[in-house]
């Protein structure tokens, strides 16, 4: 599964890797805590298909302004994300590329209230098009969360396949970074859904709430394109899932609101070539949600003393 990754790129690098034309505030910009010119753009994004007033409150959260790196992204932070929307009063429906900030951990339409959004960071890819709480949202709701890679903790066979067979649940031990082995930008598919909070007025700031999943799919049994000096040889070594990445053959097909027919977005789903990736031990700081810095990504020689079995 994924419940912790690393997000170092900035939105102007972010810009020209998925070509982002909403959303991206200036360098300078992005230090001043007054409103900037793209926030006031991205303010203006609306989809018709959504509630109305459904985008006026939520901008303020939305909007990338000030940010900095995230070493240690954890379950409920707002991230950055990628889709792909039209634009309020333009003079075409088209879909406009968008960069903005939602909360991880999907919360459903119907839901009553926010609680359990932790426990929906990921939405499993055999069954995300029949889940109530992500069909919708897989049919005309789809984003990208832009990751330098993510963190997976190893430990013995044993328990893994306990785990699998959902008879226990493992402790975590040696963290891994999981990351392309090239260092490009590791897009994991995702989806994103409104939440009207029933408990606050029309024109509230905190009246709608826009979250986002992380899809995730059999984790690759193939040799890694780069593997640690001891230990795991494959993903499939360290944890049976895994986020799935999206290569850029896939990106707009997959962000493309007007796409919706299930059959041909579940073939978007099919896992990337095999030996993309290079996994590589990293300290236990990462467990500790508060720490945050590059050198949580500094690779071991090997498993840290009494990690492992």
């Amino acid at each position: 599964m994924c419940g912790r990754y690393a997000a170092s790129r900035g939105p102007e690098d972010l810009a020209g890797i998925f070509g982002i034309e909403v959303g991206v505030p200036s360098a300078r910009e992005s230090q001043e805590p007054q409103e900037s010119n793209a926030s006031r753009e991205s303010q203006e994004t609306h989809d018709s298909q959504e509630p109305q007033g459904s985008q006026k409150s939520q901008e303020a959260r939305e909007e990338p302004g000030p940010l900095v790196p995230d070493y240690n992204v954890a379950p409920t932070k707002e991230v950055l994300v990628v889709l792909d929307r039209p634009l309020k009063d333009a003079a075409s429906p088209r879909p406009v590329r968008q960069l903005r900030r939602l909360r991880w951990g999907l919360v459903p339409s119907w839901s009553r209230s926010p609680e359990g959004a932790a426990r929906m960071i990921n939405a499993r890819a055999e069954t995300v098009h029949e889940k109530p709480a992500y069909r919708q949202a897989f049919a005309t709701r789809r984003c990208i969360l832009p990751a330098d890679g993510y963190y997976e903790w190893d430990t013995g066979r044993e328990e893994r396949e306990l785990e699998v067979e959902g008879r226990r649940k493992r402790a975590r031990k040696q963290p891994y970074f999981v990351t392309p082995a090239d260092g490009s930008v590791f897009a994991m598919a995702g989806l994103y859904e409104f939440w009207r909070d029933p408990t606050l007025p029309d024109g509230h700031p905190r009246s709608w709430w826009v979250t986002c999943s992380v899809i995730t799919t059999e984790a690759e049994t193939a040799p890694l394109a780069v593997p640690p000096q001891e230990g795991p040889r494959s993903l499939a070594d360290i944890h049976p899932r895994m986020p799935l990445m999206l290569t850029p053959d896939r990106w707009d097909a997959w962000l493309d609101p007007r796409h919706t027919d299930t059959a041909e977005l579940r073939e978007l789903l099919a896992p990337p070539p095999e030996g993309l990736m290079r996994a590589y031990p990293v300290g236990s700081a990462v467990s500790n949600v508060r720490n945050n810095g590059p050198e949580l990504l500094k690779e071991l020689s090997g498993p840290e003393e009494g990690t492992l079995f």
